[in-house]
């Protein structure tokens, strides 16, 4: 009888442990079944309006936005706007480890040790290697840290639902956001493999208050507190002259939004379509989309990782997927001189898609993910060239080689792809 127990509670156990894997290894319920039709361009009020009102948030007026290139000009210009902060500071994040998590940490630890409502939410994933010893010191100056959907019970379901979001807001008046992680990888200037190409934003006026907005979101669902009041959300006047909104996506709040909205942008391309993104593994929707595009004579433009990538299993899948684009007349190239992280989209020269979202399932469907939207053709056409200075430092791949590529690569695409809705 002990024997026949001991059976059950072995069965029952990996049962147990089976289904825990596939809920957290499966995608939600694909909402979309096909591309949206073509109603309009991207010049067009009527894609404005879909872009705050089917998905939301709406526009604002009177934004402005810099670029920042690289660890260089990324870091110093995140941590003087820490250090000079009043009244609050909200911080969210993927990666956060080594000497530079804790170079934040002390910049950190400087305004909550004064008073300022400091606030910083971590993904566990991605901060499970941070420096215990310096988020205690952050803790123990005043501020309040947290991490995003640590391993528990109750919790097993959603594992696989990290916060990719990279959200920095000083006072309610000024915000970071793009594709930057706090880690060694991103100092330097991309001057060699160790050192990654990289882009973030800096940015002020209306739109901070739904970057504010975004962090609160996942800050609620980590600790059940609500932030609000004139610290967090000041009063904000224009300070440039770009429309723009703060899109955030989560698979408890729509996941199928995203994709939604990187769909509407493709579908209403009149005349370009540049990519530059870390991890482009499309699905079967966004390449008929981009695909579509290039048979109307849109040119699309897109540039990932060469040999230079922390995801070499996502490359292999990107691979084998490069075909079809290449067949309609895409424009497909490979970044050479280190890792290349950046996440952008730029269509037709007048909106601009920044932040975190990569050009996958995991960011269609699975992670917390925010990006900036942007209208303005000054704007885009500052993106457009620092695209092209990458461009220059890419290898195109030729349509007539890659039909003959080896079949031991195929085999490894092939591979890969069988976990495409993980990568």
């Amino acid at each position: 009888m002990p024997d026949l127990l001991l059976a059950i509670l072995g069965t029952a156990a990996v049962f147990l442990l089976g289904a825990l894997v596939a809920a957290n290894l499966s995608t939600p319920e694909r909402k979309l079944v096909r591309t949206p039709k073509r109603l309009y361009g991207t010049d067009a009020p009527d894609f404005r309006r879909a872009l705050g009102v089917l998905l939301g948030p709406g526009l604002t007026t009177g934004n402005r936005v810099d670029t920042l290139q690289n660890g260089d000009a990324i870091f110093p210009a995140m941590l003087e706007a820490i250090r000079g902060a009043r009244a609050s500071v909200t911080f969210e994040t993927f990666i956060f480890r080594d000497e530079i998590a804790e170079r934040f940490c002390d910049a950190l630890a400087e305004p909550a040790g004064r008073g300022v409502r400091v606030h910083v939410l971590l993904d566990w994933v991605g901060s499970r290697d941070s420096d215990e010893s310096a988020i205690q010191c952050l803790r123990d100056a005043g501020a309040e840290v947290h991490v995003y959907h640590p391993p528990r019970f109750k919790h097993l379901g959603r594992m696989n639902n990290r916060t990719h979001r990279k959200v920095l807001v000083v006072d309610g008046r000024v915000g970071f956001t793009g594709g930057v992680g706090v880690g060694r990888e991103w100092e330097g200037d991309a001057q060699d493999p160790e050192h990654w190409r990289e882009t973030h934003y800096r940015v002020e006026g209306p739109v901070v208050a739904q970057m504010q907005a975004v962090f609160v979101d996942n800050w609620i669902e980590a600790t059940g507190t609500v932030l609000h009041g004139e610290r967090y959300f000041p009063k904000l006047e224009p300070r440039g002259e770009l429309d723009a909104q703060m899109f955030a996506s989560s698979p408890a709040g729509g996941s199928a939004s995203l994709h939604l909205m990187v769909l509407l942008a493709i579908t209403a391309a009149r005349r370009t379509i540049d990519i530059e993104n870390s991890y482009f593994v499309p699905d079967s929707l966004t390449i008929e989309a981009l695909c579509d595009a290039c048979s109307r004579g849109v040119r699309v433009r897109i540039l990932v990782p060469n040999r230079h990538t922390d995801a070499k299993l996502g490359r292999w899948a990107a691979h084998g997927l490069y075909q079809p684009l290449l067949d309609a007349g895409a424009d497909i190239r490979e970044y050479e001189p280190t890792m290349i992280h950046c996440k952008l989209l730029v269509v037709d020269g007048e909106w601009s898609s920044v932040g975190s979202m990569n050009f996958d399932d995991r960011s269609f469907r699975l992670n917390d993910e925010a990006n900036l939207n942007v209208f303005g053709r000054a704007f885009a056409a500052e993106q457009v060239a620092m695209m092209e200075a990458d461009l220059a430092k890419s290898k195109r791949i030729s349509p007539r080689r890659w039909k003959r590529r080896a079949f031991t690569q195929r085999l490894y695409e092939r591979t890969a792809l069988l976990l495409r809705s993980q990568l």
